[in-house]
């Protein structure tokens, strides 16, 4: 049983860790600018604190929760479908800045792309482990998959949020993959992701300019590069060792939504070279633990699906910093656990619990493994280990 199973309590350290330290780089991100809007500087921080505390009761209460019960074809089509509802029901909402990403129940918001960054993984585990002998046919296994990925990604890219589409790109690539995609299949699909891609951009102007703006931010530093030459400011101020927490200047309103897309700009001026190397450490920690659980999984559904969760995480994250140290054009994405958000922090968390399950279960099996080969060797029975297990 799932309960008498190790819990991995370093991989929920990894993420608690992220997720509490996030919440205290918001408050010390947004506290002026709260106490603008609100004449309370913790304004940001309890809502970010709150739902930390909620995301962490959630990831646990997942963590307990066996895997295997998201590979039921009801829960698989009954979360697509749910997804789907609430990213065609955004559009029913006001927008923000131009982007129609929220539904709104009174006092409550939430971003349903959010929810696509699991379902997606879900549906794809399933789907690919439900086809397995057929993976590489186009008709049976491969256009399904990619009706699913258009679906969810098209949805979200009409928001716009080309940002969260290029992570589901990305989420597909890597399970379908791990999956045994023949490699024809993945280039083909590769290329029209970048077609489209290409085209999302020369298509509209706002993002001509961002592209603009990323081949030389300081030339257009007063409009569309404004907000990365700040972001470069803000980290290049903060030296190796910083300004010291809650000392920043780039967030007195010099920075746009410093607690939100560019809060890792903070991480680097606050706490210098040391703060944001700990931050990129504590992901590829997480990538490494999160990739371990997957690729020791019991069965091929765990497989894929840890490799799915641990992918948009962790190419979210990459994506977020990249813009932030204008390696990449500027796009809104917020970073994993650190960005003011409930949405985001709660599936994120939610995700992470799901990755523990299936880390508890691949303990369990090995344990059941070395315990049988204890067995067999005092009867006199040597036993090998399986070739392609992990220690």
């Amino acid at each position: 049983m799932v309960d008498k199973a190790r819990t991995d309590w370093f991989l929920f350290a990894i993420a608690a860790g992220l997720a509490v330290f996030g919440a205290a780089m918001v408050y010390s991100a947004s506290a002026m600018i709260a106490m603008k809007e609100s004449q309370s500087q913790f304004t940001y921080f309890n809502k970010q604190f709150a739902f930390a505390l909620i995301g962490l009761v959630v990831m646990y209460g997942a963590s307990k929760v066996d895997y295997r019960k998201y590979q039921d074809e009801r829960v698989v089509y009954g979360i697509l479908i749910v997804t789907v509802i609430f990213l065609i029901a955004v559009f029913a909402f006001p927008s923000v800045n131009g982007a129609t990403r929220w539904v709104r129940l009174g006092s409550f918001s939430f971003q349903p792309s959010e929810m696509a960054k699991i379902a997606l993984p879900i549906f794809l585990a399933f789907f690919l482990t439900k086809h397995e002998d057929t993976v590489g046919e186009l008709k049976s296994t491969v256009i399904p998959c990619i009706s699913a990925l258009v679906l969810l990604a098209g949805l979200v890219f009409v928001e716009p949020d080309l940002g969260t589409a290029i992570v589901l790109c990305a989420i597909f690539s890597a399970m379908y993959f791990a999956a045994g995609a023949r490699i024809k299949h993945i280039a083909t699909v590769g290329a029209c992701m970048v077609l489209i891609g290409i085209g999302a951009i020369l298509f509209a102007p706002w993002r001509v300019e961002r592209l603009m703006a990323f081949l030389d931010p300081f030339k257009h530093a007063d409009d569309a590069g404004y907000q990365v030459v700040q972001s470069l400011y803000a980290i290049g101020s903060g030296g190796i060792m910083g300004e010291g927490f809650a000392k920043g200047q780039a967030k007195l309103f010099y920075l746009p939504y410093p607690y939100s897309d560019f809060i890792f700009s903070v991480v680097g001026e606050e706490l210098g070279l040391i703060g944001t190397l700990a931050v990129v450490a504590a992901f590829a920690l997480l990538l490494w633990r999160g990739t371990r659980a997957a690729l020791l999984a019991p069965d091929r559904f765990g497989m894929l699906l840890g490799i799915g969760i641990v992918t948009g995480i962790v190419v979210q994250a990459l994506f977020n910093i990249s813009v932030v140290i204008s390696i990449l054009p500027a796009k809104g994405i917020p970073l994993p656990f650190i960005s003011y958000g409930g949405s985001s922090v709660l599936v994120t968390l939610f995700a992470v619990g799901i990755l523990m399950n299936i880390s508890q279960n691949s303990s369990r099996v090995r344990d059941e493994k070395n315990t049988d080969s204890g067995v067999k060797r005092r009867k006199g029975k040597g036993v090998s280990p399986p070739s392609w297990r992990l220690s």
